[in-house]
Parts: C-alpha cells; structure tokens; sequence
C-alpha cells in the first residue's frame, strides 16, 4: 500500500504502466477490434446505459494493470471516505457530499457525525412549496401578475450546470409541457451586455430574480444583482425587491441587508463544492421554477442511482471507476493532454461547458494532496461540441493531426423525432449514422494501399490517408430524460474525482481562480481614482500601464 504521502508516480503500479506503454506502442485499433473477446469484456450496462470502451488503445492486460494502479492509490477506500462524510478537502478542512444532494430521504450520510439528509430534504420541500406557488400563480408580483419569467444570476458552478442541465430538458416532451407559458434565463457575465441581453424583452413586472451565492459576496454575482434590483425598483418601487427577488445563499443577514425576505432564502452547505452544486438549491430551484419539482426530483433520482452504482459496484465493473482510470491512462501514460466530448445530441450543446469546470477546476492541479510537487501533469484540456456540428468544425485536427481521446454520447430515442415521406431514414437515424461512424473512422483509418485500389492520385494519397488508432469512447443513453440527464452528470462528475483520487491531488479545492481576483482588487482601484481624481497610474509594469492608459483615455464611462 502506498503511504499517504509518497506519490502515486513512485508505485511498482504505475511504474508497471510506464513500461506497458512500449506493449501498446506496438499495436493499432484496426487489430485490436478484431478480438470480440476483447471488445466484448470492453462493454459494460448499467440502468439502461450502455458504455464501450473497446476503442482505447489497451487491452485486457492494459485494463489489469490500471485496476492494480486503482488499488495502490486506495481508490476504493478514498471513494468509501467520500461517502462517509470524511474531510477529504484537507486543505479547505471540508467534506465533499453532493452525493447527500440527491440522497433518497431514508439515507444517512454524515457530516461531522450528523446525518445530512434531513437538511437536504428541508431545502428541496421547500423549493417543492415555493416553486409550485410561483408556478401556480397564488404568489404574483407587487401589481398582481403572476411571476412567469425567471432570471438566475450566478457564475461558474452557479450557472453551468444548471444551464447544461435546462438546455437539456427545454426539448424533453414531459418538461416542455411543464414549461409552457415561462422563460428561464442566466445572468453570470459582470459584462454590461449580458445584463441587457437578459432583461431584453421582460417586464420586471412578471419577472422573478433568483440571486445565486453562498456568501453573498461573489463580485460578479453581487454587482448584477445590484443592477437588477435597480431595473425592478426604478419600475415598481423599492418594496418590490421581497416580492420579486430571492437568494440562493447560507449568508442570511447580508440577504436582508440586500432587502430580500431571508426566509425567502434556500441553503446549501459546505461541502458543496460550487462546480459540485447543480442537485442543490443552486440548480433544484431555478430549474423547479421553470419546470416544476416533480421533473427535476426524476433528474435527481437518475444521479442518486449513479452515485449508489459507484459507491458499490467493484471497480473492475464500475463505470466512472473504469471511465476515470482511462483518462489516467490516456494523459499521464500515452501522453494525450486533451479530451473531447461530443455528444450527439443538441440538447446536450452545453454538457461540454459544465464539465470543462468540473474537470479542469478540479484535476488542474500542480502538487499532490499533501503539497509536493508532481513530477507528471494531471487533468486534461477539455472542450466538445455537439454532433454533427463539431464535424464541421474541429475533427479535421482529431483525425489528422492530434490524438485526442474523444467521448461520444448517443441517445437511442429522440427527444423530437421527424419522420419526412421519401427520405431513406429518420432525422435522428442521419444523426445516429455519424455517432457509429466515426468512431470506427478515428480507429481504423485508411492506409495508402486502400486509397491506391480506389485510384486516387499518387500526389493526393499522402493528404488522404488517416493514421487511425486514434481512441475513443461510445457511451449509449435509451433515450434523454431528466432521469438520464442526472445519470450522465454523477457519471462524469464521479469520473472526475476518480481520477484526482489516483493522482492524489485535491479535486476539490480551487486556488488557482483566486490570484487574478487578487490582482483585480488593485486595479479597480486605480481605475476609481483614475477616474473621481485623474490620479497617475501607479504601482503597474510597463505593458499594463500602457494598456490602462489607452483604456482610460478612450472609454468615455461617466464620472463617479
């Protein structure tokens, strides 16, 4: 076993992987597809959800050797620490259980000795009981309109997952139903314009702001809020604030200090983490809202079921597990710093963003848990669009240039099928072709003699042939619920952990965002000053004193 404080890179297990590398070296996809015993012990189904793993450039041996490298990190111990509630954020000195979110009401998972559930379930009947009298129209606004316009301020993970999460469900037939009649939209940006891109269109009459941040003093999120509070009392009055905002946040006097009714406020805790936090209030009720408590309960539920297969499953048939050690494998061992993710899907246009934080936030890290440096990267470059779009778009470098390990999400059923007379499929069987396609592109490639039978020009050859042996992932969803939507959010967010947990990093704090805030204290100082008393330019390096100064003369803000 490995002590807790020697680094991972030091085991017989990684160092066993390290050699493993020349093996694959030798070996390309076009042969290793040819085993179905292989391909087939490559497969995995859990609750409807069907994982092939067959396109990464392992083999059985490969995938032996991680589940080695899995035990001499204590995965399974590290997993079980999570889900008791133990600080596993050693240096925030926290828990880590946004597993306790979507927690059955009869489970018990504990924080500092005290089960955590029954706080959770406070919070969602309550969202259910508020979320339903906006809904219902029994609340309405200060002139006796109902509230049916919603804008969520927030940023980072007070705004990507729960976007990813109501760009999925917009087309979903069961919550499109539920929606009718309402908007939902976020405000995260402290840019001006997308203030003005928000309230395009709403009458702060029928709008309702929710104010996302567990201190209440997030810049970003604070100074939008102040600028919105500003459009609704200059319509309707100060008093409209109780009526026509509420809050997301543990920080109840600085809420009624804003002038919000703090028992219009819903909690959330410490050990969320902000990336972390989609299944509490800072998704539950945005989301509720637009779409009622019932749908997105079902999109809790299809995490809670994830979260019990990893908490339980072993490792060697645990899909995030499995999912994880890959992505260990593909960035620390074959050396791919990248990963995209393209689900097939447009409803899934911003799954790629979410986890783009959740996966760089958390695994971009430099020093172990204990605070030595690492002498291999961890984390990866994540980015992704939706197919067939992203084919258009980058493949080009995927399939010629470089290797980057590629997730592939289909959907069995459409969320909104059409069927048009004459045509040789369905719209989402054209779709579903490029899914199954390209992956057997990325992995068999075409070789020179291939495009010689097809008599293709000697000087063309080189620019149309495809190296191939390029890995990839299939993960198949039945179909794109709201229950599905969860399960694929614990899925790659348990991914996540899994790999920090082998790298023996800390997934769970973020320094990294805090320096350049630092920085920007000293120069929205400079720029008040500047601006109230024309005071010199002080204290900055020579590139950013000849930026600001040119900012300063040009922009034509109005004096303070």
């Amino acid at each position: 076993m490995a002590s807790s404080t020697a680094l991972i890179s030091d085991t017989e297990a990684w160092k066993d992987l390290k050699g493993h590398v020349e093996d694959i070296k030798k070996t390309h996809l076009r042969d290793l597809m040819t085993d179905a015993n292989r391909c087939q012990s490559m497969m995995m189904e859990f609750d409807g959800l069907l994982l092939d793993y067959s396109r990464q450039r392992a083999t059985v041996e490969t995938v032996d050797k991680l589940l080695n490298l899995a035990k001499a990190a204590q995965l399974t111990e590290k997993i079980s620490r999570m889900f008791n509630g133990e600080h596993i954020n050693s240096t925030e000195n926290r828990s880590v259980l946004h597993v306790a979110l979507r927690a059955p009401k009869d489970a018990v998972i504990k924080a500092d000795g005290k089960n955590v559930v029954p706080e959770v379930w406070n919070v969602l009947d309550k969202i259910k009981e508020f979320s339903e009298k906006i809904r219902s129209g029994s609340w309405v606004g200060t002139t006796g309109k109902p509230l049916k316009d919603v804008i969520a301020i927030g940023i980072g993970g007070s705004f990507l997952g729960p976007l990813f999460v109501h760009t999925a469900l917009q087309t979903d037939p069961e919550a499109l139903e539920s929606a009718k009649g309402r908007q939902l939209r976020f405000l995260a940006n402290i840019d001006p314009v997308d203030v003005a891109r928000n309230i395009n269109g709403l009458n702060p009459e029928t709008t309702l702001v929710v104010v996302v941040s567990k201190t209440f003093t997030t810049a970003e999120t604070m100074l939008n809020a102040r600028t919105l509070r500003e459009w609704i009392t200059a319509a309707l009055g100060a008093s409209a604030v109780a009526k026509h905002m509420v809050a997301v946040s543990t920080n109840l006097a600085l809420v009624e200090k804003f002038g919000i009714d703090p028992n219009n406020a819903f909690a959330f805790w410490d050990w969320v983490g902000g990336r972390y936090s989609v299944c509490s209030a800072v998704g539950v009720l945005p989301l509720s809202l637009q779409y009622g408590f019932s749908v997105v309960e079902k999109f809790l539920k299809g995490a809670s079921s994830i979260d019990q297969h990893f908490q339980s499953t072993p490792i060697e048939k645990n899909i995030p597990v499995l999912l994880g050690l890959l992505s260990v494998w593909n960035v620390s061992f074959l050396g791919y710093p990248a990963r995209a993710i393209l689900p097939y899907s447009q409803a899934l246009e911003k799954f790629a963003p979410h986890i783009q934080q959740v996966s760089m936030e958390s695994n971009g890290k430099g020093v172990s848990i204990d605070g030595l440096p690492l002498p291999f990267e961890t984390g990866e470059i994540d980015f992704g669009e939706p197919g067939t779009n992203g084919q258009h778009s980058f493949y080009q470098l995927i399939h010629q240039g470089r290797v980057i390990p590629c997730d592939f999400i289909g959907i069995v059923k459409s969320q909104q099928p059409v069927y048009l007379k004459g045509e040789v499929v369905s719209n989402h069987d054209e779709l579903m072709s490029n899914f199954f396609a390209q992956p057997d592109a990325l992995a068999y490639g075409k070789t020179p003699e291939q495009l010689q039978k097809e008599n293709v020009s000697e000087n063309l050859i080189p620019h149309k042939t495809f190296s191939g042996n390029r890995p990839s992932l299939s993960l198949l969803l039945p179909e794109l619920t709201a229950y599905n939507v969860g399960q694929l959010l614990a899925i790659y967010e348990h991914r996540v952990a899994v790999q920090g947990f082998v790298w023996g990093i800390n997934s769970f704090d973020q320094w990294g965002v805090e320096l350049g805030k630092v920085l920007a204290t000293h120069v929205r100082k400079q720029l008040h000053s500047s601006r109230t008393q024309g005071t010199t330019l002080e204290g900055f390096n020579y590139s950013t004193t000849t930026l600001l100064k040119r900012y300063l003369e040009t922009s034509s803000e109005p004096q303070m």
